[in-house]
């Protein structure tokens, strides 16, 4: 069964009436909790036209049941530049069926991805003097939270400093010709505390005063409730493992296994959960999507701990304090096709990944965290943030300042802003 369609507010009603009833491209941002997500499924769902999704990565693709960016275009690996691309007329098809491309999490797509996008679907539509083929796009996500993949060769970094102002999107050759209109969500639904959400945008826009700093560092300084649980969000994925293991090794009782069912080519960036998830009673756990029932009894994001394993269900206590049997649920990974008779896109099932949706919650990275909401975290940004937008994402998971701890006190240098974004998104707004 499918998840319940949401309900949006004026502000994302107003913005899906615009993208549904015009050929604009459009790129919808905001800031974190302002409700992308929703809009982008709303406007999947309600939508007349003929639309795509993708998104750069295998997780975030099926996060939002499109393709990732380069399977639906047949793209290689790396810098694509000019070199000729070979697809199957089926894939062409499926490009020529298109009306309305929706990309999330863009701000991870590259300057020259955006514009192999642009010139697959001017080749595949023939229509090589229009933006895009004549196809309409819609672009979602937060420059201020997630950067590019940088370039790992030599080769590879000299071509975009020589073609491309920045790596970014919004620098792609294909906008000097294509109006793009950037549409941002401002009202916050994750922060009810304006002061906390205040703070959250001097962090995001890099503009942290000292009393800022010193609000949110004595705040994370108070320790931890006695009893409260509290989740670790860490920069990187072996201190994410080391607390993890730990939390499971310090548990008594056997550890119990539960190995995922995989058919057809699922293929491992797409996992959506461990393929080998270990668990034992009082195990801290994640949930790692809505519940699907239609009751709503967690969503994605929901921490709490293991109370209970038996075959075919693990019985959850949430932090919430209601307790839930959880059985295996199924992940299906799609494929556009063009039926040439109903003149029409499908989605086909190519493959389908089952797991329990739980993954161990001692920690996170802040990478993993992301769209994630809490109500007490331990923000670890161990030696340094190394990333533009992190501690902006570590930070803006809390629904409120009471439920901030801080491993270590923020640092002016761990508030990392890319030039080239604040200048895009203050030309943009």
């Amino acid at each position: 069964m499918s998840e319940l369609a949401p309900t949006l507010s004026e502000e994302q009603q107003r913005v899906a009436d615009r993208i549904e009833d015009s050929m604009e491209h459009v790129f919808v941002t905001g800031r974190a909790g302002t409700g992308k997500s929703t809009l982008l499924q709303h406007v999947a769902a309600h939508t007349t036209k003929a639309v795509a999704i993708c998104a750069p990565t295998g997780v975030a693709a099926l996060n939002v049941g499109g393709q990732t960016v380069h399977s639906l275009f047949q793209l290689p690996i790396g810098v694509i530049a000019d070199q000729r691309l070979y697809r199957r007329e089926e894939v062409r098809a499926v490009l020529r069926g298109i009306e309305t491309l929706i990309v999330d999490e863009v701000s991870m797509v590259n300057a020259d991805l955006m514009d192999a996008i642009d010139r697959s679907l001017r080749e595949a539509r023939r229509r090589q003097q229009e933006p895009f083929g004549g196809v309409q796009i819609v672009l979602f996500g937060d420059p201020y939270q997630l950067a590019p993949v940088p370039p790992r060769e030599a080769e590879e970094r000299a071509y975009f400093k020589d073609h491309y102002r920045s790596p970014w999107f919004f620098d792609a050759k294909v906008w000097q010709s294509a109006p793009l209109e950037a549409v941002e969500l401002r009202t916050i639904h994750r922060q009810r505390d304006s002061a906390f959400a205040d703070m959250l945008t001097a962090v995001r826009h890099g503009e942290v005063t000292p009393e800022i700093g010193r609000a949110l560092n004595e705040a994370g300084a108070r320790p931890v409730p006695a009893g409260a649980e509290v989740i670790t969000l860490a920069t990187t994925n072996a201190t994410v493992a080391r607390i993890n293991q730990q939390g499971l090794a310090a548990l008594p009782g056997r550890t119990q296994t539960a190995v995922a069912e995989i058919e057809g080519e699922f293929g491992a960036s797409y996992y959506p959960a461990e393929p080998t998830l270990e668990l034992k009673d009082g195990a801290r756990v994640m949930f790692l999507r809505n519940d699907v029932s239609g009751d709503a009894r967690w969503v994605n994001g929901t921490t709490g701990t293991v109370v209970g394993i038996a075959r075919g269900k693990v019985t959850v206590e949430t932090d919430e304090g209601e307790t839930h049997d959880v059985e295996p649920a199924t992940w299906e990974r799609f494929r556009y096709q063009y039926d040439a008779v109903a003149r029409s896109l499908t989605k086909d099932v190519v493959a389908e990944f089952t797991q329990f949706p739980l993954r161990l919650a001692w920690a996170v990275t802040i990478h993993k965290s992301q769209g994630q909401t809490y109500d007490r975290a331990l923000v670890d940004l161990g030696p340094r943030a190394f990333a533009p937008g992190q501690t902006y994402v570590a930070l803006s998971r809390l629904r409120t300042l009471d439920g901030l701890h801080l491993a270590r006190g923020i640092r002016p240098s761990d508030v990392i802003v890319d030039p080239f974004v604040r200048e895009f998104m203050s030309r943009a707004g």
